[in-house]
Order: C-alpha cells, then sequence, then structure tokens
C-alpha cells in the first residue's frame, strides 16, 4: 500500500496511520475509477455507432468482425477493471440480514465445483452443529468467501484439497479456508493483503484485499498463515451480533 501511495502522491506516507493509509487508497482509486469511466463508456457508445453506420460489403464485414470483437472484448475488460476499484475504494454499506451459513456455504461450493472438477481439486466442507445465525450482509460475504476460496484453488496442483470450515468460538463465527497449495511464503505474509500483491501467475492481486475489507466493514478480522504440514491457512473472524428486537 506504501508503494502505490507514494508513487500517486508524490510523497513518504509511512508515517501515517494505517487508517489514514486505507482512507487515501479509498479516495484515489475511486477518483481514477471515475476518471477512465467516463471515456470509457464514450468509447463503448462510439463503437456501436460505428458499426450501424459503416456501409461494407460482406466479404469486408466478415473481415472485420474478429477485430470489433476484440475492441468489444477489452472494453469490457476494462470496465471490469473500472469496477474492481470501485470494490477496493471500500464495501458499500451494509445491508444486515440473518444469514445461514449452511445455506452460504452450499451456493460458494456450488460455484466453484466446476472449476474445481475441472483441475482435479477436492473441494470439502466441514459445518460445526448447532451454528447459530449471522447477522451480515450476504452478497458481500459470498463475495469475500470467493475470492478466499478462488485464492486457494489457484495455490493447488492438480489432485490436490481445498476445504472450507465454519465453527463457533465464543461470541465470533469462524470461517477458515485451507489448501493443500505450497503455503505463502514467509516473507510475504506481511504483504499478502496489499492491493496488487501476488505470488502467483493468476489472478490480479487484489481479491484478498477486497476480502479483507468485506470482513473489516463486518467488524471483524482475515488473517493468513501456513498450516503446520502444508499449505495456507485463511482465518475469517465475524462477530455474533445479537438480532434487534
Amino acid at each position: 500500500m506504501d508503494r502505490i501511495l507514494a508513487k500517486a502522491l508524490g510523497e513518504d506516507v509511512s508515517n501515517l496511520a494505517t487508517e489514514e493509509k486505507q482512507r487515501l487508497l479509498s479516495r484515489l482509486l475511486a477518483r481514477l475509477a471515475h476518471e477512465i469511466r467516463n471515456p470509457l463508456s464514450s468509447l463503448d457508445i462510439h463503437v456501436q455507432l460505428l458499426e450501424e453506420d459503416l456501409q461494407i460489403s460482406p466479404e469486408t464485414k466478415e473481415r472485420l468482425t474478429g477485430r470489433l470483437e476484440i475492441i468489444h472484448g477489452e472494453l469490457h475488460r476494462l470496465e471490469n477493471v473500472v469496477k474492481q476499484f470501485l470494490r477496493l475504494a471500500g464495501p458499500s454499506a451494509l445491508e444486515l440480514t440473518v444469514v445461514d451459513i449452511a445455506k452460504m456455504v452450499g451456493h460458494v461450493r456450488g460455484l466453484l465445483e466446476p472449476e474445481a472438477a475441472a483441475r482435479q481439486i477436492e473441494i470439502v466442507t466441514y459445518l460445526a452443529k448447532g451454528l447459530p445465525p449471522l447477522q451480515a450482509d450476504v452478497d458481500q460475504l459470498i463475495q469475500a468467501l470467493l475470492n478466499l476460496m478462488i485464492n486457494a484453488l489457484q495455490a493447488v496442483e492438480r489432485r490436490g484439497r481445498v476445504e472450507l470450515r465454519a465453527e463457533r468460538a465464543g461470541d465470533s463465527l469462524v470461517i477458515a479456508v485451507c489448501d493443500s497449495g505450497p503455503g505463502i511464503p514467509s516473507e510475504s505474509l506481511d504483504a499478502i493483503f496489499e492491493p496488487y500483491y501476488t505470488t502467483k501467475t493468476e489472478g490480479s492481486g487484489i481479491g484478498l484485499w477486497i476480502a479483507q475489507q468485506i470482513t473489516i466493514a463486518h467488524g471483524g478480522t482475515l488473517e493468513a498463515a501456513n498450516a503446520a504440514s502444508s499449505g495456507a491457512v485463511f482465518t475469517m473472524r465475524l462477530p455474533l451480533r445479537e438480532k434487534n428486537g
């Protein structure tokens, strides 16, 4: 985070508190997303108008189709980058509802099983008995869990294993994602949640940051560690709030 802010602001930010750095980064990313989105929308519209205005032969149209598809694809990719910037700027206000943990975990597993099967990776889930309902923003929490699970899948070789566990610990719900990959290099443990920091060839390096920000927005913590045997463990702790009324 310090490196990104220092380059963008042209000044040393190492003496600022972590919370102030996060606020500066959020404002920077929100402004950047706004500056990119306006010309991007204009480009998309004018490419569509250009397609309608072109009076070309069928042969030329066939030749141009592939190039126009590339343009549309790249515009769509840039739009996704903008959305990532906006997510990094900070999760939106929480819309708390009572979340069924088993249903949420089953949904996340169902979304990722096809990709896991293609990689020959086994997904295992364990839910402790008698888990209490959790008050949380279910959409944001699903996004955080998806990011943690995708990170685990990317770290595991074929025929590996990813495990998602949920249990109660005092006044907290603890959700852990464990993988059978090589683990996190010791020199990377302190930086693993920094935006755009990654130790893998896959991914953009923002998934763990987003997961952490969503967890913090819920009043919880997200920690990374290496398992005693092998692989990485990401542990999310969320407070169990009493239902109002």
